[in-house]
C-alpha cells in the first residue's frame, strides 16, 4: 500500500513454529522509499523477496532499482531475505554496529538467541556494507534524507529512521504494541528509546514492523500506550516475584503471561528472556 508520495508499506505474513503441533501466525512490514532509486527498510523473512519484487513491478518499478537495504536490527523477520535481495539487486546493506555480528553470522545469532523456526526464517548470513549510528543522515537522492536514531532495548543496535520531509518514522520494533508479545533484551533502554521517539516533533506517520501503519494523533498515542504496556509488564513481574520468589525462568514467564492475559502459546524462552530483563530493574528508580 502507498502511504505517502514516496513511501510504500508491504505486509509479509509468516509462521513461527513453536512445536510440531503449535505455531504462531505473525506478520512483519517492510517499507519501500521510492525516489530516483529505491530504498528498502528491512527485508522480511526468508522467501519474502518474491513478494517484494512482485510489488515493485506492480507499482511500475524494477526490482534492480533497489540500491539500499537498511536493516533496523538483526532479528530473523528483519534480515531473513537480505541475502537473496543482495544476490539479485546488488544493494548496499546498512545496519548499526551493535547488530553487525548477528547479521554477518546468523549461526552466532542462533547460538546466542535461539528462537523457534530460526532457520526457516533466515536465508543466510550477509556482510554489512555501511554502518549507521545515532545522528547519521542517509542521502537517498531526489532530496530525500533519512535521519538515524539509535533506539536500543528490543536489541542493542536497533535503529529508527525519520524521513522528515514527509513526517514518516520507521520504528522497527522499538515501540511495543500493547497486548502483543513483548520482546526486548533491555527493559530500561526500551523505555528510554520510546521516550526519545516521543520527543521528535512533526511525526505524521508511524511505520512500525509489528503494527499497521498509523497516522495523525494516533502516532503519539501509540507511543504512550507502548510505555503504559511496559509499565504494566513491570508491575506484573514485580507482583509475581513478590508472591512466588524464587521461580525458574519458564515458570516466571508462565505466571506473568497469565497475569497479562497472554495466550499459553506465547510462553516461550524468548518471552522469558524479556521478563528476565524486567528482573534487572527491580529496586531501581522508575523512569516512566
Amino acid at each position: 500500500m502507498q502511504v505517502t508520495k514516496h513511501v510504500h508499506a508491504l505486509k509479509i505474513p509468516f509462521k513461527i513454529n513453536i512445536s510440531p503441533e503449535v505455531s504462531l501466525d505473525r506478520f512483519v512490514y517492510t517499507f519501500l522509499i521510492y525516489g530516483k532509486e529505491i530504498t528498502l527498510i528491512d527485508s522480511g523473512v526468508a522467501s519474502a523477496e518474491p513478494v517484494i519484487f512482485d510489488y515493485v513491478r506492480k507499482t511500475g518499478r524494477n526490482p534492480e532499482e533497489i540500491t539500499k537495504l537498511v536493516l533496523t536490527h538483526s532479528h530473523p523477520d528483519h534480515i531473513g531475505a537480505a541475502l537473496a535481495l543482495k544476490m539479485v539487486t546488488g544493494c548496499t546493506i546498512f545496519a548499526h554496529p551493535g547488530e553487525k555480528n548477528w547479521i554477518e553470522d546468523v549461526e552466532l545469532q542462533f547460538r546466542e538467541r535461539p528462537v523457534p523456526g530460526f532457520h526457516t526464517l533466515v536465508g543466510g548470513s550477509i556482510p554489512v556494507d555501511r554502518i549507521l549510528e545515532e545522528g547519521n543522515t542517509l542521502d537517498l537522492g531526489d532530496g530525500l534524507r533519512l535521519e538515524v536514531y539509535h533506539t536500543p532495548g528490543h536489541s542493542k543496535g536497533s535503529i529508527s529512521l525519520l524521513l522528515s520531509d514527509e513526517g514518516v518514522l520507521f520504528s522497527g520494533d522499538a515501540i511495543p504494541v500493547a497486548g502483543d508479545m513483548p520482546i526486548y533484551e533491555d527493559f530500561r533502554s526500551s523505555l528510554e528509546s520510546v521516550n526519545k521517539l516521543k520527543r521528535i516533533n512533526g511525526i505524521n506517520f508511524l511505520l512500525a514492523a509489528w503494527d499497521e501503519p498509523r497516522q495523525g494523533e494516533r502516532v503519539y498515542q501509540l507511543m504512550d500506550e507502548g510505555l503504559a504496556y511496559l509499565e504494566r509488564i513491570q508491575e506484573a513481574v514485580g507482583k509475581v516475584v513478590s508472591e512466588n520468589n524464587p521461580l525458574e525462568p519458564m515458570e516466571l514467564c508462565k505466571r506473568v503471561a497469565d497475569k497479562l492475559g497472554m495466550p499459553p502459546a506465547t510462553v516461550t524462552p524468548l518471552l522469558a528472556r524479556s521478563f528476565r530483563a524486567n528482573l534487572e530493574e527491580m529496586g531501581k528508580p522508575r523512569i516512566i
